[in-house]
């Protein structure tokens, strides 16, 4: 699995706000020890609120808000494609200075509306290798919006690629990082899938409607159920 993905499926664990050993986490994930606590030093470093030590185990906490600026999930992004932009293109003086602020970012940026930490520093995802979830942003949100649904090509961490048809149902920030909580018609289940291993995206001309058992407030209750 790439380190990347890895750290990306700690946080996964981690967001329920509960304790996890890290010898559970080795074994859940494959790998050593050793490997966990680097990866729990790196979100660390990286400004995740993760807190613990070794033989205690770690969980994430609540992260640091932002007063008085309040910037929505469009302005986020704006953010992120300008600092982008200006970390692959311009001169080092530039580039170093766009990683510096997205660090600071990073460190204070405010809870999402699913009151989750969402934060990963530059260390942990590059601006280019995130540049490929935003293509798809402004058809997500309009699909949400309109209650339209998605036909995807999507590859797994294991390098698995399928075609979903999916109803959206929300968005989320991870810094850099986006994902879409979605009702997968073809799995008949949830899925969260990251945008930017989303491919191929068609919009269908169908729309839906709310269903028990599909919607945003049942995929919330199942979590906090878990």
């Amino acid at each position: 699995m790439h380190r990347t993905d890895r750290l990306y499926e700690l946080i996964q664990i981690l967001r329920d706000g509960r304790l996890h050993r890290a010898h559970e986490m080795a074994r859940k994930l494959g790998v050593s020890l050793r490997t966990i606590y680097r990866d729990m030093e790196t979100l660390m470093a990286s400004g995740v609120p993760v807190q613990g030590s070794r033989g205690m185990g770690y969980r994430m906490t609540a992260p640091i808000t932002l007063p008085p600026l309040n910037l929505t999930l469009a302005e986020l992004e704006a953010l992120q494609l300008g600092l982008m932009v200006v970390a692959e293109a311009g001169d080092d003086e530039q580039t170093a200075a766009a990683h510096a602020l997205s660090d600071k970012i990073d460190a204070v940026l405010p809870e999402d509306r699913s009151a989750m930490p969402r934060e990963l520093g530059l260390a942990v995802y590059p601006f280019a290798e995130a540049a490929h979830g935003f293509r798809h942003m402004p058809a997500i949100r309009a699909a949400i919006r309109a209650r339209q649904k998605l036909r995807v090509s999507y590859s797994d961490t294991d390098g698995t690629d399928s075609q979903r048809t999916i109803r959206p149902l929300k968005l989320d920030y991870w810094g850099r990082v986006w994902t879409v909580t979605a009702w997968s018609e073809t799995d008949a289940d949830f899925r969260v899938l990251r945008a930017d291993r989303i491919g191929e995206l068609r919009v269908l001309p169908e729309l839906f409607v709310e269903e028990r058992g599909k919607t945003l407030m049942d995929y919330l209750e199942r979590g906090r159920g878990s």
